[in-house]
């Protein structure tokens, strides 16, 4: 089991990388990566592995909220946690989940929504209503020792079939769910980023033993763990078919008004077990023909939008990369960022019918030399992709 927690190590460095590896953190460990992660082994190995200082920043789109990042070597121990327990998780929760699961993410979330408003109108025929629901502050919420229970009495029950050592991982469990992450943290963009946050936002404010960071792999996952009893609470209990959840975001569909009426309040309820409150401010209840806004589309019968927010947001985006072009000397770590944030977008707008809005953005909103680094990927019909022309692939690629 010791060389194959060095195996897993390494696969969670891997991991960890994929979406980071031109950050500053990220590229210092990867100098020495080998020697980097065979410390992280010998520090897992004789239980002094400790939480390294996170970072904490405020962003402000789409909406102002507090990020405390973890680390690159932190984050390589979230995946190594992450590729140990999300496997035994995964099966309890319900189809209906749609935060950061693999091939049930907000591409499924859409469909499934989509499915939802179809087969509760019966084919659009009769009328239904969507009641939709947001927790407040939930990440800053959490209660610790819940979550932590929650984990660990799955784990003991699963421990005959574990791959792997149960004591250490309960030890990083204990470490990563309790740690204190505003202690000693690096605070970027100053003070004043933070003017205008709600107290119930931000972990600085919290009390002990409540809230987690947002901006962690592990964070995510304890989410889905944390609210599981309280969809199949939904879904199992109370019957309610049509019903969805992303990560804070409930959205429920049924013909019967009273019946969503009566969510509400068993639903507050309910959650107060978990130390979690309904949004006094973001219950919404209406009909079904005005659709509901979720997961960055609206979703109404018979067809689905891209969000003006979004459309907008890829314009500002397009606008900031014009000016990146015009202003600064290009190198590898833009280029980079350039080409995953383009293709973020087109990602998100090609799940929809907007052929001819990518088509305008990319030919006419772009600064032509954008095109002398970037080219269309699988022609000119789809614009779905850019990728990097062949002779800055090396540039690209670090080579």
């Amino acid at each position: 089991m010791a060389n194959q927690l060095l195996i897993d190590l390494f696969q969670a460095y891997y991991d960890a990388r994929a979406n980071k590896r031109n950050s500053t953190n990220a590229l210092e460990f990867e100098i020495n990566y080998e020697q980097n992660i065979f410390q992280l082994y010998r520090e897992l190995k004789s239980g002094t592995y400790q939480i390294g200082r996170s970072v904490a920043f405020i962003v402000f789109k789409p909406v102002q909220r507090e990020i405390i990042a973890s680390p690159f070597r932190d984050r390589i121990i979230h995946h190594l946690l992450f590729n140990y327990i999300n496997p035994i998780f995964e099966p309890l929760f319900i189809n209906d989940s749609y935060s950061c699961r693999r091939g049930r993410g907000t591409t499924y979330g859409i469909k499934r929504m989509a499915h939802f408003i179809r087969s509760s109108s019966n084919n659009y025929q009769k009328n239904f209503f969507i009641l939709k629901l947001d927790l407040a502050g939930y990440f800053m919420s959490i209660n610790h020792q819940q979550l932590y229970d929650r984990i660990v009495g799955r784990l003991l029950k699963e421990k005959n079939n574990c791959s792997f050592d149960l004591n250490l991982i309960l030890e990083l469990l204990r470490k990563i769910i309790f740690n204190n992450y505003t202690h000693n943290c690096i605070v970027r963009g100053g003070r004043d980023s933070w003017r205008g946050l709600p107290a119930n936002k931000s972990l600085f404010f919290n009390p002990p033993g409540i809230g987690l960071p947002i901006g962690n792999l592990t964070s995510q996952l304890f989410s889905n763990i944390y609210l599981n009893s309280f969809d199949h609470f939904a879904k199992r209990v109370l019957r309610l078919k049509y019903y969805g959840r992303y990560v804070d975001d409930f959205v429920i569909i049924s013909v019967d008004k009273e019946r969503l009426k009566l969510f509400i309040s068993q639903a507050r309820d309910y959650l107060s077990g978990l130390g979690l409150k309904l949004h006094p401010k973001k219950i919404y209840l209406q009909s079904g023909r005005k659709g509901v806004d979720f997961l960055g589309a609206i979703i109404r019968p018979r067809r689905i939008y891209v969000r003006h927010r979004t459309k907008s947001s890829f314009y500002r985006f397009v606008t900031e990369v014009n000016g990146i072009f015009k202003n600064k000397e290009i190198n590898k770590p833009i280029l980079y960022k350039i080409l995953a944030g383009i293709n973020s977008y087109l990602g998100l707008l090609a799940q929809h019918q907007t052929y001819y809005l990518r088509r305008k953005i990319l030919t006419a909103k772009l600064n032509s030399v954008f095109w002398k680094f970037f080219r269309l990927a699988g022609g000119k019909g789809k614009y779905r992709k850019v990728i990097l022309k062949k002779m800055f692939v090396g540039l690209y690629l670090g080579q």
